[in-house]
């Protein structure tokens, strides 16, 4: 699906691609407060060494770090 005019990625695993073999790929949106979302919207995101699990029907990211702001 083509992303919309003006709307970029917040943060990107791109080791993932290089190291393994990734089968299926979700787009999703996350439910932040407080500081989380200027810290995000200034690039202090870090996807390294983060997962998503599958916990009663919902995704849940483990091991992704927010700088605080």
């Amino acid at each position: 699906m083509p992303r919309a005019k003006g709307i970029k990625p917040v943060a990107q695993n791109k080791k993932a691609y290089h190291e393994y073999f990734v089968e299926e790929t979700y787009e999703c949106g996350l439910s932040l407060q407080g500081t989380e979302v200027k810290s995000i919207r200034a690039g202090r995101v870090n996807l390294k060494e983060s997962y998503c699990m599958v916990r009663g029907g919902e995704i849940f990211a483990e091991g992704m770090h927010i700088s605080p702001y």
